[in-house]
């Protein structure tokens, strides 16, 4: 299973890319996706995701060839 991960804003700053793909070989949450990729650090607080587009929440499941965002919250004004 392949999953595209894209990040926004200060996370893509801090990570240092935009996006990351994972090969997995079950069903993830989002939370899990985020580990995967960084087991040493932890979701920053009030991270955003979204799945294929749509806001999810952490324990949504990820299924294969969906992308995966993460991003800081956002305000308007």
């Amino acid at each position: 299973m392949t999953i595209c991960i894209k990040y926004f804003a200060s996370l893509r700053d801090r990570i240092g890319r935009a996006e990351d793909r994972l090969d997995t070989p079950g069903e993830l949450t989002v939370a899990a996706v985020w580990a995967a990729l960084w087991p040493e650090t932890p979701l920053p607080p009030n991270t955003l995701a979204a799945v294929n587009m749509e806001y999810a929440s952490l324990e949504q499941i990820v299924c294969d060839g969906d992308e995966v965002a993460f991003f800081p919250p956002v305000t308007g004004g």
